[in-house]
């Protein structure tokens, strides 16, 4: 026998096993009216209610519904609401502005959109079929409680949502991640994280990102608490944990950074000693940071590598019984390692140094994007773009081969900034480059060659990109320089460009 394996597999299972517990804690504090502590029970009766809603809108099976929120119960449960039942889900950053979500809204062909109040006036000129403000109001248009949905029958190679990533290009491509990637990502998650019912999850980590790395789903199927979180704070993680008695969560190294911060100041102990899993990924953290998780604030230390791309998770890194007696300092040396293959995933570096991967849970193909789905999974391997090394079965991030900066855990397309600052008239030639930052990881740098008869300076040009731009994706600093390196062919050499800023690091990325 066998059956598709499906998103609501996951809250289905919550609903019948652990219907009466408390499966969401909706952030409190707002703009929309908070769902306060929503049960299983409840949850599916939300998603389906949801799926209800859609029908009666006359919004079909592979209708895309696109949702741009911070982290919220409701986001939570439009991943099985819409993709649950024949829909795909298009969760989009919050940070970008509004010309870039109008962009992924009408590439994606969405017909409806769902926008949390905070970002509702910046977006309120795109155009779409259905839009809705996420809140009371749009709770009772959305959520139809009267009737049952209508059984749209979904295969397991079904697109169940559609995430936008920056990286080779200028425009964001849309990832199309099928119920059968979803589900095995989950399910490994799962799996290598040692993730119960008796899991308390805070939702530190965007539910945009990846689909929240598949714990959305993993946790709801295992009858574990989910915690929301709206904006990241580093004493209000730790309120939390305290509040909640939160087990798990994750974050981009500067999520890290923000709880030690925290922690230096707190009154008492620290939250969660001997308790807390953290789960890292974005970038690889120094080795100081990671013992200081482990020392100073009594938490276990584990990281992913892993893209959109991949549903993430491509390689898991998780102390083993052979690094207990290690010193702590030597333990943190191994756990900076992007990691080992997870379960079901074959991993390789070509002859170029770039890291190669062929998983079940790689995507279907970018939407509407033939030509890039080709060039990312040519020759049967999907292609990272990043560079790396194998040794012993642990892979080391050391480069970065494609145009992609992260920082702060945020993909950031170095050609789209350089189109930005292109559009400055005084900007003649432009490279924009990823450079070390102990906050960030990295941050974002442009090299700029001023036309001829024109005066520019740093903050203008860093103003232009914020006027255009998400303010993650502008430059924290302009160099200018009397001309750039190219090659015989005209091309940028980036790599000499980023070797003054990277001297004495063994890796290319931080």
């Amino acid at each position: 026998m066998q059956t598709p394996l499906t998103v609501m597999d996951f809250l289905d299972r919550a609903e019948q096993v652990y219907g009466d517990r408390i499966g969401i804690i909706d952030e409190p504090l707002q703009p929309a009216e908070s769902w306060g502590e929503v049960d299983y029970r409840r949850m599916a009766r939300l998603a389906r209610a949801q799926a209800a809603g859609l029908d009666r809108l006359g919004v079909g099976p592979g209708e895309r519904v696109a949702i741009v929120s911070h982290n919220s119960a409701r986001l939570m449960t439009a991943l099985f609401g819409v993709s649950g039942h024949g829909r795909v889900l298009v969760p989009i950053n919050f940070r970008l502005r509004a010309e870039e979500v109008a962009y992924i809204v009408e590439q994606s062909g969405a017909s409806v959109l769902l926008v949390d109040p905070e970002v509702d006036e910046a977006l309120a000129g795109i155009a779409v079929k259905h839009r809705f403000v996420l809140g009371t109001e749009s709770d009772a248009q959305l959520y139809d409680f009267e009737h049952e949905p209508v059984a749209h029958p979904i295969d397991e190679n079904d697109t169940a949502t559609i995430n936008y990533t920056s990286g080779t290009t200028a425009r964001p491509k849309g990832v199309q991640l099928t119920h059968r990637n979803i589900w095995l990502n989950a399910v490994l998650m799962g799996l290598h994280f040692g993730a119960g019912d008796r899991d308390v999850y805070l939702h530190t980590l965007p539910m945009f990102h990846a689909n929240g790395w598949g714990l959305p789903f993993a946790l709801t199927g295992l009858g574990a608490q989910h915690v929301v979180l709206r904006k990241v704070d580093g004493a209000e993680i730790l309120r939390r944990i305290e509040r909640h008695g939160v087990t798990f969560l994750c974050g981009a190294p500067a999520v890290v950074s923000m709880v030690l911060a925290a922690a230096e100041t707190w009154d008492g102990p620290v939250p969660g000693r001997d308790k807390v899993r953290i789960i890292v990924a974005g970038a690889p953290p120094p080795t100081s940071v990671v013992q200081r998780v482990e020392e100073e604030l009594g938490w276990e230390f584990m990281q992913i590598y892993g893209l959109t791309e991949t549903s993430p998770v491509v390689t898991v890194n998780r102390s083993r019984a052979e690094w207990d007696a290690l010193p702590a300092a030597e333990r943190a040396e191994k756990l900076v390692q992007a990691g080992a293959p997870a379960l079901g995933t074959q991993l390789r570096v070509d002859g170029q140094g770039e890291v190669v991967v062929r998983s079940n849970t790689v995507l279907a193909g970018y939407w509407n994007q033939p030509e890039e789905t080709a060039a990312a999974l040519r020759d049967d391997w999907f292609h990272t773009g990043d560079g790396g090394t194998l040794t012993d079965g642990y892979l080391t991030i050391s480069d970065r081969k494609k145009d992609v900066i992260i920082t702060g855990g945020e993909n950031v397309s170095s050609i789209e900034v350089e189109d930005c600052l292109y559009d400055h008239p005084a900007v003649a030639e432009v490279a924009v480059i990823g450079v070390p930052d102990e906050k960030w990881g990295e941050t974002i740098k442009a090299l700029v060659v001023r036309r001829e008869g024109h005066d520019v300076g740093e903050a203008e040009l860093i103003a232009h990109c914020k006027q255009r731009l998400a303010g993650y994706k502008a430059p924290t600093s302009v160099e200018f320089r009397a001309d750039l390196p190219r090659t015989t062919t005209g091309k940028l050499q980036k790599f000499r460009l980023r070797e003054p800023y990277w001297a004495g690091r063994e890796r290319k990325v931080n």
